[in-house]
């Protein structure tokens, strides 16, 4: 992987262009937070091995420190001044990276077992408006959320084992750090992945695979094992229980969902793979 050394002693790993999955096409309950699944097409980026340090944090602003541990206590203030610091250094855009970005750069990133770094992307519900072309999702949150950031956290023990959380950026904390990108301003129109589920559909699904899954299951079981009877007169108890066991199937399993793409036309595209 090609290293550029930029200002301030600052390296940066150069990442082709390419695509990257984000999300989860599963159609359990307990997976609506990453639902719907899209396609990420990123142009070329540079993306810094590691988190900022607080050597470099220091010398960008003119101040000096041996200090390579990475920094922390900053906030999203901070962050942008740095940013702008280092961004008069480059015709591109010098920001945190987008969850798209750090996706397809995975695997060359270093994160010290334990720390936090922050990404561009403010904090949501799920995956609902995000831009598929990698460029961050910001000014779409309002109120108490809207300074939390999507963030990167590694295993406090297993160095390269990864998990997504959402952060406060609007104050200091401890383990809580950046790195930067050097990414092309986006002037093309964004296209999103659209706001709006297709509630009809998702209601229809969960009716047949509730009765299917659920209240079917909960008639034939007592006829099998010989109590008809109790079928026909006690067919309100075996239909609530039958609703729930639906809805218990349901948090976990239902059919995959539509995975979002812009294809080669430059159109929305949705459907399951």
């Amino acid at each position: 992987m090609e290293i550029i050394t930029g200002p301030f002693g600052l390296e940066f790993q150069r990442i082709p262009a390419g695509k990257v999955m984000i999300g989860t096409d599963k159609g359990g309950w307990v997976h609506g937070s990453e639902r719907p699944r899209h396609e990420v097409k990123l142009p070329e980026f540079l993306i810094m091995k590691n988190p900022v340090s607080k050597s470099q944090f220091e010398r960008i602003l003119g101040r000096e420190s041996n200090d390579d541990s990475p920094v922390d206590l900053i906030d999203l203030d901070k962050i942008n001044l740095i940013s702008d610091i280092v961004g008069q250094h480059f015709d591109e855009k010098v920001r945190l990276p987008s969850q798209g970005e750090w996706e397809i750069a995975r695997d060359m990133l270093e994160l010290p077992r334990g720390f936090t770094e922050l990404l561009a992307d403010q904090a949501t519900g799920n995956h609902r408006g995000a831009q598929l072309d990698g460029r961050p999702r910001i000014d779409d949150m309002i109120g108490p959320m809207k300074d939390h950031r999507v963030s990167q956290t590694c295993h406090p023990k297993k160095a390269g084992v990864f998990v997504r959380i959402a952060t406060p950026a609007g104050r200091p904390l401890p383990k809580v750090g950046f790195r930067l990108v050097v990414s092309p301003k986006r002037e093309q129109d964004e296209i999103r992945v659209p706001l709006d589920a297709d509630f009809a559909a998702n209601i229809r699904t969960e009716l047949l695979w509730t009765f299917i899954l659920g209240i079917i299951p909960s008639f034939i079981i007592p006829i099998y094992r010989g109590f008809s009877d109790y079928a026909l007169d006690g067919w309100p108890n075996l239909l609530f229980g039958g609703i729930c066991a639906g809805f218990v199937t349901g948090a976990f399993w239902r059919p995959k969902r539509k995975t979002w793409r812009v294809d080669e036309s430059g159109n929305l595209i949705g459907r399951k793979d």
